[in-house]
């Protein structure tokens, strides 16, 4: 997970500075040494990195302490201020044309996930209403223009291409002339990229970019070179002018030094970060969000905007509906079970929750992913190997009935006993947190809460 070992050793040096009651100035430059070489060690710019800490100390002993505040609590927050702040302050958007087509020129090296992200940002696009329209105009990378059809066609998206040979600018500019003609009012072209920055390359962007007047330029980038990500970045914005970034394989760089010094190296704003191979796995880059999570204090608002996407609206009024009535089985176990799939990993939900970092590390060898997750697999057989009134009426399962679904599902019967206890203590669970709804001044949870564990 990215800034995991960053994210871990924040959070300890964090823990010593809850030990004081006053912090002295040695006591915050003592810290401040401590996140200097966290940031070192997560690949993160020398200057950038100097510059952070001397504003983080200046605050630091100057500051005001809050009386709610521990003087820990107050380092905490002005870190992640300044974290915040490091990686763009806001969220930074697409830059929609008021007269459309809104042109999108996606640049990048060779083998940082270009046209796949062109294929990303389509389908997002596409969610929000719009109808984007592809142009094939990366002619030397073999079958480029192939592997953005084929993602056109998987995404039910036009692309726009011309016959072998044609030049780039000329596929760029009869691009728009089709976008008008056809109603597209996106058009994202995928540019041609090279193993290395050359003055051919940028000479074909420049001329591309002359023709098309580009409302954004975005620049593709791979998170898992960290530096050098950052250096590519500064060299296409010297030449061209970004708008702002994608970081690609996010997911994949564990140290997270590419997304804290890009904005502060180039001035151009993360605007998109992928999180993994499937073309959904593009999301909008949150700097306040970013920061919350490094320091372990979670980004619940991008959890809800997640389930909201994924749950079926339908399906959740009628598990509330059966929650009400006490009425909940484990075919609406079952059902939800599903919903929960589809958020993916374990790992990344579990990285959205306030305080859960020292779980994640608990957990170990747990299998992260829930949509193969061999336990949740587990749990399904034995639901489905149930018939529906055994489904809808769990008292009715006796020793034989055990047996027998145990047999059905290939698992134990002390599996099926386990799933049945448990599932008891979910709807007791569940009947008490209905009974809090609406209720003030309630203090925690109903006693015994925090003893509750998942049926896998």
């Amino acid at each position: 997970m990215i800034f995991e070992s960053l994210a871990e050793k924040l959070q300890n040096t964090f823990k010593k500075l809850r030990g004081h009651g006053h912090l002295s100035e040695d006591d915050v430059s003592t810290a401040m040494r401590d996140i200097r070489m966290a940031l070192l060690e997560a690949d993160v710019n020398f200057k950038v990195v100097k510059d952070f800490i001397a504003k983080i100390k200046e605050r630091a002993i100057g500051a005001n302490i809050l009386e709610s505040l521990t003087p820990a609590q107050a380092v905490i927050k002005i870190v992640n201020e300044e974290l915040t702040e490091l990686m763009g302050g806001s969220v930074s958007r697409i830059n929609i044309a008021p007269n459309p087509p809104t042109v999108i020129m996606m640049v990048g090296l060779q083998g940082a996930g270009k046209t796949t992200s062109v294929g990303k940002l389509g389908i997002m696009l596409k969610k929000q209403g719009k109808h984007p329209l592809f142009a094939a105009a990366d002619i030397y990378r073999p079958a480029a223009v192939k592997q953005l059809q084929v993602l056109g066609q998987q995404l039910e998206l036009p692309v726009f291409s011309m016959p072998e040979g044609t030049d780039p600018v000329v596929i760029a500019e009869k691009a728009l002339e089709y976008a008008h003609s056809h109603a597209n009012d996106v058009v994202i072209i995928d540019t041609a990229g090279r193993l290395q920055i050359n003055e051919e390359l940028m000479q074909e962007l420049k001329s591309i970019k002359s023709i098309v007047h580009p409302h954004e330029i975005l620049l593709v980038v791979d998170a898992m070179t960290g530096q050098d990500a950052v250096n590519v970045a500064e060299s296409f914005n010297n030449d061209l002018g970004l708008d702002g970034v994608v970081l690609t394989k996010m997911d994949g760089d564990a140290r997270g030094g590419a997304a804290l010094s890009v904005k502060a190296v180039t001035g151009c704003p993360i605007k998109f970060v992928g999180t993994g191979e499937k073309l959904d796995a593009l999301e909008s880059f949150y700097p306040d969000r970013m920061a919350s999570r490094i320091l372990d204090m979670g980004d619940v608002l991008s959890l809800i905007e997640k389930a909201q996407e994924t749950f079926d609206a339908d399906e959740a009024k009628k598990m509330e509906k059966a929650l009400r009535k006490n009425q909940f089985t484990l075919d609406d176990f079952l059902n939800q079970m599903q919903q929960v799939k589809k958020l993916g990993s374990l790992d990344k939900i579990l990285g959205m929750l306030p305080g859960m970092g020292g779980l994640k590390k608990k957990l170990g060898d747990v299998d992260m992913d829930l949509k193969n997750n061999k336990d949740i697999a587990h749990i399904e057989a034995i639901i489905r190997a149930m018939t529906p009134a055994e489904r809808n009426n769990t008292n009715i399962i006796n020793g034989s009935r055990r047996k027998r679904i145990a047999a059905g599902s290939g698992t134990k019967v002390q599996d099926v006993n386990k799933l049945l206890k448990q599932f008891a203590e979910m709807k007791k669970m569940m009947k008490k947190m209905t009974g809090l709804k609406g209720k003030k001044g309630m203090k925690g949870l109903p006693k015994g809460l925090g003893n509750m564990k998942f049926p896998f």
